[in-house]
């Protein structure tokens, strides 16, 4: 639940995102202004090519919009040096993917301890830190293990524990659950949760699964590169339930079509 009184911890404003394809100009974002509050769970969600990979990539630094501000705790990111946005991003923000990338020669631990050695953290300050976040996660016992002989879930959850590893204020997820079976999937629900509540960090998760809506503070409904914003629990229960309704009846529909084929 969101306090009246909690702090604005990012600030987007007037963010409009083009490209030039040939003598065509490509409107993907429109005039984006909203504002997620400190240590709160939101949610990004709409369908393909509606602009959502977009906003990731100009909410982790990674993509200047054509227009507009994008305030993270206070700084504009893009006004930043790229040694200072690099900074940001590797101090402040934890990112979990769909996919992983390892370092396949790496163990988990090395993998894990991996950004903070190249932080300027020794190596043994850095083991430790990555033992640390592991644990938070459950995953101390696989510290010597293989990332290539785990499983999709066991694989998240040291992804997570990389996430956490700088102690961000941000931990931002990338449809995380995509490829995961559903005990898995809320097993990463549920440690997203635990980085809110028990943590601080505030989430910003990218979903296709309208099941995780009611976890969410804050509902940002991204079509055709508008936004429609989502706040309280009565209103974000509301359209969990006619999200869930309307795959229902989808579902039937598609059911009838095939009966009938």
């Amino acid at each position: 639940m969101v306090d009246s009184n909690q702090k604005v911890i990012i600030d987007v404003s007037g963010v409009n995102q083009s490209f030039q394809i040939g003598d065509e100009k490509v409107d993907i974002l429109k005039d984006l202004n909203f504002q997620l509050k400190d240590k709160t769970f939101n949610i990004i969600y709409g369908p393909s090519g509606s602009g959502k990979s977009t906003l990731l990539n100009i909410l982790t630094g990674l993509q200047k919009p054509s227009t507009g501000k994008v305030l993270f705790a206070g700084k504009a990111l893009y006004d930043l040096t790229p040694d200072q946005l690099a900074h940001f991003r590797a101090n402040e923000i934890g990112i979990v993917y769909q996919q992983n990338f390892w370092v396949k020669s790496l163990n988990v631990i090395e993998n894990v301890s991996m950004p903070l050695y190249f932080s300027g953290h020794s190596i043994a300050g850095s083991v430790k830190i990555a033992t640390e976040a592991l644990a938070q996660v459950g995953m101390a016992s696989y510290a010597k293990k293989y990332p290539s002989v785990m499983s999709g879930g066991e694989q998240q959850r040291v992804a997570m524990a990389r996430a956490l590893v700088n102690n961000p204020l941000f931990v931002i997820a990338d449809e995380p659950t995509g490829n995961l079976d559903s005990v898995n999937g809320d097993m990463i629900m549920s440690l997203l949760q635990k980085c809110q509540t028990e943590l601080g960090r505030t989430i910003i998760l990218v979903s296709h699964n309208m099941e995780y809506i009611p976890l969410a503070d804050h509902l940002l409904h991204i079509e055709d590169g508008h936004i429609i914003e989502t706040t309280s629990d009565t209103n974000i229960t509301k359209i969990a339930d006619e999200l869930l309704d309307n795959m229902k009846k989808r579902v039937n529909h598609l059911s009838k079509a095939k009966h009938h084929a």
